[in-house]
């Protein structure tokens, strides 16, 4: 059987992917972030780069996004990145 292909990224797609991120972070005790705390990046540079320690915003590695069993979309931890 085919399957069409697509093409792009499919904002409902429940596929996880490793991203690049900034992640808003007070604390940085969490492993999972909500979608409106992280800021996908093009790469580890991007990531670093963009991040402000004053503002409590850190660079990291994370998979995502996964909807969670109340609906909201999920980033999860997998590394911070060093500054």
């Amino acid at each position: 059987m085919d399957f069409p292909r697509t093409h792009g990224a499919d904002s409902e797609s429940s596929v996880v992917e490793k991203h690049y991120v900034v992640i808003y972070a007070p604390g940085k005790r969490r492993a999972r972030f909500a979608e409106n705390c992280v800021q996908i990046m093009d790469s580890p540079q991007a990531a670093i780069e963009q991040a402000d320690k004053a503002k409590q915003y850190y660079p990291a590695l994370v998979y995502g996004p996964s909807v969670s069993s109340e609906g909201f979309r999920l980033y999860y931890l997998i590394e911070w990145l060093e500054e």
